[in-house]
């Protein structure tokens, strides 16, 4: 997890991905803080990881977590991954999804779930390989693909 101090680096990360992604906004500001004031968010969580032990971070995950009625438990929203190009093809952004497997599974999370754009086939076949299903939904003028992968089923009273 992300500590405090380590913000810049974090925000840094979600810079690059939407610069990746094209987009000139949200500012660089407007991430620097919005990171600043979510990494104290108990419901949060950003996880950062280097391809190597000797490498800076070059991968962020971004985590949400909220209580369902439906679940009757805690599920996990797995808001962002980016993985700088340089650090791509080394295994890094299927290690940090795994590690949020584990994050939520030690919250007591019942399922994961994210969406994907369909266009984005090399992650949307990342978190089929992972074990997540997909149902689609149109979205802000495209196909939008929502994707949960149940990680423990705390309904069980085995469980509680």
């Amino acid at each position: 997890m992300a500590a405090p101090d380590e913000a810049e680096v974090v925000a840094g990360l979600l810079v690059a991905f939407r610069d990746w992604l094209g987009n000139s906004q949200p500012a660089d500001s407007s991430f620097r803080s919005s990171v600043a004031r979510l990494i104290d968010d108990a419901d949060t969580e950003f996880l950062l990881g280097a391809p190597d032990g000797e490498s800076s971070a070059a991968g962020v995950v971004q985590m949400r977590y909220r209580h369902s009625v439906w679940t009757t438990s805690d599920d996990a929203w797995f808001e962002d991954l980016f993985v700088l190009d340089s650090a791509r093809g080394t295994g890094l952004g299927r290690a940090l999804t795994e590690f949020a497997f584990e994050r939520a599974r030690s919250r007591g999370c019942f399922r994961i779930q994210l969406d994907v754009n369909a266009a984005n086939e090399p992650a949307h076949a990342l978190y089929e390989s992972l074990g997540f299903s997909a149902r689609s939904e149109t979205f802000d003028g495209g196909l939008t693909l929502m994707m949960t992968r149940i990680l423990q089923d705390v309904r069980d009273p085995a469980h509680s």
